[in-house]
């Protein structure tokens, strides 16, 4: 049965942003589509009147590319707060908001987008030194718990690694699989292929769960050329338009002292476990998978990197294995110190820590399990 309850989950970024109006600085906002920007900006506006201008419609498209500062005085008017809406389909957009920020004074400008590399591009130089730009995910399991309680986000957590954080698939309880089909066919892949001007569609499905099923794994261009029957460059390519659309991102091989260290390496993850589990069509409950390993993996990566962008906690960030396959699954470093982590679905089960890994970089290992992850993704 579907039940569709809008949940009122607060966002960590809505008192960053509240607290940055109106502080001589245009508001960037970016991330995936259907994660919810739109309605954060409007909850962080509410109470305020602001002009709205939806970058998805021809209209707005039209008077907002390359206008004088005299039509955008106009368009305007006595409005003291501009929210424009899917920035990066309104060409010249960079220079628009310049005109904006310079020249009509005691305006508020935010703009959001679902393409950080056409918005980036169309931006990075015009609006250098004007902007504060933030990124949105997926809820994360910080916002979750910190909206609903404790047992309710415990009892949930083997669903949330099944369906995710989008909060179309959170609000749809019975229709998370008609949700997650929904975002990945009619948003993603759509922004993908127009963002690339892609001709082949299929080719990027094929490298899509190609990665989707070596999650987890190192990754190599040539393997993926292999199984998907498309050129090693192609597969580069496509995969650097997954990164910019923010579906996929990398970890890389940590490597200082040790001569058998692997270091060239990648490992690709997901921004979201229920995208990827759509792309590979395996909505089974955890008892029945037989990767609740990676997923487990891909869910704790993912929760540390929204807290720490959410809280401006700045590390680097890596996996380690050596040619003898010694490994650590996860390994920060932040101000010199060097932290890895190990990460176990099962609390009970055995860890084997790689001596030559501690001693070589003085490192902290700590395992990350069922039992202690909370304060690990921020909670605590």
């Amino acid at each position: 049965m579907v039940s569709k309850i809008a949940i009122m989950i607060d966002r960590i970024l809505k008192k960053t942003l509240s607290e940055n109006l109106f502080k001589g600085k245009m508001i960037v906002l970016v991330g995936p589509r259907q994660v919810g920007k739109t309605t954060l900006v409007k909850e962080v506006l509410r109470g305020h009147d602001f002009l709205f201008l939806d970058g998805d419609d021809p209209v707005v498209r039209s008077n907002l590319t390359n206008p004088s500062t005299i039509q955008l005085e106009t368009i305007i008017g006595q409005a003291k707060i501009v929210f424009i809406d899917e920035a990066q389909r309104i060409e010249n957009i960079g220079l628009t908001a310049k005109i904006i920020h310079d020249q009509i004074k005691d305006v508020q400008l935010i703009i959001s987008g679902s393409s950080a590399f056409e918005l980036r591009s169309q931006t990075s130089e015009s609006l250098t030194g004007r902007k504060r730009e933030y990124f949105l995910y997926p809820i994360s399991y910080e916002e979750y718990e910190k909206s609903r309680d404790f047992l309710t986000a415990s009892s949930d957590l083997n669903a949330r690694l099944v369906f995710g954080f989008y909060p179309d698939v959170i609000n749809n309880r019975g229709g998370e699989i008609e949700s997650l089909n929904e975002i990945t066919q009619s948003y993603l892949f759509r922004d993908i292929l127009a963002l690339g001007n892609l001709k082949k569609p299929e080719a990027l499905e094929k490298i899509l769960r190609a990665l989707a099923f070596q999650l987890g794994s190192e990754v190599s261009f040539n393997e993926v050329a292999q199984l998907t029957g498309v050129d090693k460059n192609t597969v580069s390519n496509y995969i650097r338009l997954l990164e910019l659309s923010y579906i996929i991102y990398p970890l890389t091989t940590f490597s200082r002292n040790l001569r058998n260290e692997i270091k060239t390496n990648h490992k690709i993850y997901f921004y979201d476990n229920g995208i990827r589990n759509a792309l590979i069509q395996n909505f089974n409950p955890i008892e029945l998978r037989n990767d609740v390993g990676v997923l487990w993996e891909n869910f704790l990566i993912t929760e540390r990197l929204k807290t720490q962008s959410y809280h401006r906690q700045f590390v680097n960030r890596y996996f380690w294995r050596t040619k003898s396959q010694q490994e650590i699954d996860y390994v920060e470093e932040r101000d010199g110190k060097i932290v890895g982590y190990e990460f176990k679905w099962n609390p009970k089960a055995k860890i084997k820590i790689p001596s030559s890994f501690v001693d070589a970089y003085n490192a902290d290992i700590q395992v990350i399990a069922r039992d202690n992850f909370r304060d690990f993704v921020g909670l605590s």
